[in-house]
């Protein structure tokens, strides 16, 4: 079997699809379209042939996607797989139709809705467009059920042709439980992603400031990240007045899950946190919102605490709860995570169900 990968970030693929992508590789030969931003050499070393792909991650410049669709055309005619996989929405739509056409048989993933879902307007037309390429997938992997559903309720997908997956679960010996940490320096709040409006920062910045205001020395906040929206003078003057600490990004997250009493992330919308799985398997309690992709990780007041989206009051009473806490039962929240992360999000689960599927 030759098989043709296709996605928009050779980082993200190798953090939460290699193993995956090593299972394909027992099979036969694997072939990764992608823009080259980490570890395309790794997948190499791997034995995968990786091929750069210019690719807009956001937006839609016209002549871009033109060039996009054609790449992807001949793509297809020079490497003749016998099955693509797609992810995320323009490898989703593009590589869809034209696999459809030339009759490849293809899965696609849908790791979340993102902004395109967000706009009415936008929503109607991606709406149209996913109903046309997904016509002949195989199979359609989703990371939550309530992104499932809303394809089945806009017919965009009947079904039988979709398939729930825990996202793509976590990688247990990778993130192993950990020691839970002294309170003796203060109780740490972590914040890892990108630093962007969508992921909840007018709602954690001003219940950061509160909670600091309110608490001192007793609370820290650690900030991990790179921005993807205008933040950065605000994150930059919260640091400088000792409110937060931001240490830019981090490849490896692990000592940031270790040092830490419990991760935040105050979304707006998630296909499934990778973040909250890697933290939940550390053994950290949880403060999310109370949205499909994130709530799927939280057992509310047991694992960690649920806040409503996009209200910075719910967030900040959610943290000061858990602040409250005594550390026996903050240390409980963690161990009751890494339970749930054993039980429900196994990555070995998830790649034996997606190569179930794949092979028939």
């Amino acid at each position: 079997m030759k098989y043709l990968v296709i996605t928009n970030h050779s980082y993200m693929l190798w953090q939460f699809r290699r193993e995956l992508i090593e299972a394909l590789l027992q099979q036969g030969e694997v072939v990764i379209s992608t823009p080259f931003v980490g570890h395309e050499t790794d997948f190499m070393k791997l034995g995968c042939k990786c091929i750069k792909t210019d690719l807009e991650r956001r937006g839609m410049n016209l002549l871009q996607e033109r060039k996009l669709m054609s790449f992807y055309r001949q793509l297809l005619k020079i490497e003749k797989p016998d099955l693509v996989i797609t992810y995320s929405i323009k490898p989703n739509l593009y590589a869809g139709f034209l696999c459809q056409r030339i009759g490849i048989p293809y899965f696609a993933n849908v790791q979340g809705l993102g902004t395109a879902f967000q706009s009415k307007k936008l929503a109607k037309v991606v709406s149209a467009l996913y109903r046309l390429a997904l016509k002949k997938a195989c199979k359609v992997f989703f990371e939550n059920e309530a992104n499932a559903q809303l394809f089945i309720e806009k017919k965009i997908l009947l079904s039988d042709r979709i398939m729930l997956l825990p996202g793509a679960g976590v990688n247990l010996e990778q993130y192993p439980e950990i020691s839970y940490p002294s309170d003796e320096a203060g109780i740490h709040f972590l914040y890892l992603g990108r630093i962007m409006r969508e992921k909840g920062m007018d709602e954690l910045l001003p219940a950061v400031r509160r909670l600091k205001e309110e608490f001192g020395e007793q609370v820290q906040f650690d900030f991990v990240g790179f921005f993807e929206d205008d933040y950065q003078e605000a994150i930059e003057s919260l640091d400088g007045e000792g409110i937060l600490k931001f240490y830019g990004f981090q490849e490896d997250p692990r000592p940031y899950y270790a040092a830490t009493h419990c991760v935040v992330l105050p979304s707006w919308h998630e296909g499934m946190s990778n973040v909250l799985l890697e933290a939940a398997s550390t053994g950290r309690p949880l403060i999310c919102s109370d949205i499909p992709g994130c709530r799927e990780a939280v057992e509310d007041r047991k694992t960690g605490y649920l806040c409503t989206v996009k209200d910075s009051d719910s967030l900040y009473r959610a943290m000061k709860q858990f602040l409250e806490l005594p550390k026996e039962a903050r240390v409980e929240m963690g161990k009751r995570g890494r339970e749930k992360m054993e039980q429900e999000f196994d990555r070995t689960m998830v790649v034996a169900k997606v190569m179930k599927a794949i092979q028939g």
